[in-house]
């Protein structure tokens, strides 16, 4: 899951429930806590199927079970997790939590808006949830609670053939593209800063962009030498990109994903929780992930605040 763009258009759209496919991103996992403006746009996914439980639908707010609606936030910017097709928005993240939805027996309704907006929103309650690529991590954790789901890590990638011979270990001097606002933003590079200033070489040349597909493009470009991201991302831009990007390296780094329920919301984030085990279960979760290549970071337990660092 961390500043990325905080300005956006209002529109409606709609996303199926379950494990909707879609067709074809930010991670972000960042360790910030700051607000930020942004619109939001709010899109609602179908009515639940009939695999509703009706005692986790209990275990919600009052206020969302009368409503039937469960509010959720996500910054649509980081494909395949979450990202805007047309006016739809769709990804891994979003099947996933339309799967969830349907198991609670509510309606999921997604706002659109800025990533560094996402978790304020929640402890605002403009939110009850949001789901949008966040790594678990001890400081967000102060503020709210966080249901693990999926389990991603840090990949680099740089042009086809690697003409410029970049070491992931070793990019001193060279010009690096990344999301503004993520853990590669604001913990990985930095301290591969450092190691360069030690090490007398020159710094790696940070080029920040607030969209993940703008920091894409500088490598397909030429502006940069290479990007990096988390790893479902950098693999689905290998992927979109056709012969002009590969990936450099191992994953590296990886941590859990988690799902953002408000500190209060205890129980919400127990249902939400047990959810996610059930359609683990019922294969509703395999589903979610397997039109995204996201199988490898698939998890087998869903804890709530499982420790992070």
């Amino acid at each position: 899951m961390p500043a990325r763009p905080t300005v956006r258009r209002s529109l409606l759209v709609t996303v199926g429930a379950l494990a909707a496919v879609g067709l074809t991103a930010a991670g972000c996992g960042s360790d910030s806590l700051s607000g930020g403006s942004g619109s939001s746009s709010s899109t609602t996914s179908a009515a639940p199927s009939g695999s509703a439980d009706a005692s986790l639908k209990a275990m919600l707010p009052q206020s969302v079970q009368d409503s039937g609606v469960l509010r959720v936030g996500t910054n649509a910017e980081y494909a395949p997790n979450e990202f805007l097709e047309g006016t739809t928005i769709k990804g891994m993240d979003i099947d996933i939590m339309n799967a969830v939805g349907a198991k609670l027996g509510v309606k999921v309704e997604y706002s659109n808006a800025s990533f560094d907006s996402l978790i304020t929103g929640v402890t605002g309650n403009r939110y009850d949830a949001a789901i949008s690529s966040f790594t678990i991590n001890a400081k967000r954790l102060e503020a709210v609670n966080m249901v693990q789901y999926y389990n991603a890590g840090t990949q680099w990638v740089v042009a086809k053939g690697n003409p410029e011979g970049i070491d992931p270990d070793n990019a001193c001097g060279q010009a690096v593209s990344v999301q503004t606002g993520t853990t590669q933003s604001d913990d990985d590079l930095p301290k591969r800063q450092e190691a360069c200033k030690a090490a007398g070489k020159p710094e790696i040349q940070v080029l920040s962009f607030d969209s993940q597909e703008d920091a894409t493009a500088a490598v397909v470009q030429g502006r940069s030498k290479a990007m990096l991201a988390d790893s479902p991302i950098a693999a689905y831009a290998v992927k979109q990109t056709g012969d002009k990007l590969q990936l450099a390296g191992d994953v590296y780094d990886a941590a859990p994903y988690g799902i953002v329920v408000p500190k209060a919301e205890t129980q919400a984030a127990q249902a939400i929780s047990t959810a996610l085990g059930e359609i683990a279960k019922d294969g509703a979760y395999e589903a979610a992930l397997t039109p995204w290549g996201g199988e490898n970071g698939a998890v087998t337990e869903f804890p709530v605040n499982p420790a992070a660092s």
